[in-house]
């Protein structure tokens, strides 16, 4: 298995339109490196890489992973 991730998911619901979702890079410099925009009522599945070290959500949104869940304000 990759040493930069072990397989866990993030899921993320929209709980409005325009929930941005972003992928941030691994690395001596942490940078964007994908964007997504859901609409309410989508749902994204997400996986930790060895290129995504980090996941910025903007907008109101349920987030589940194996940690728990959480709602954005």
């Amino acid at each position: 298995m990759n040493p930069y991730h072990n397989g866990d998911y993030v899921i993320i619901k929209a709980k409005e339109n325009g929930v941005n979702v972003i992928g941030l890079t691994r690395g001596r410099d942490t940078r964007f490196h994908h964007s997504e925009k859901l609409d309410e009522g989508e749902v994204m599945i997400c996986q930790f890489t060895e290129h995504t070290s980090a996941i910025k959500i903007r907008g109101k949104a349920f987030i589940q992973t194996c940690h728990g869940e959480v709602e954005t304000e």
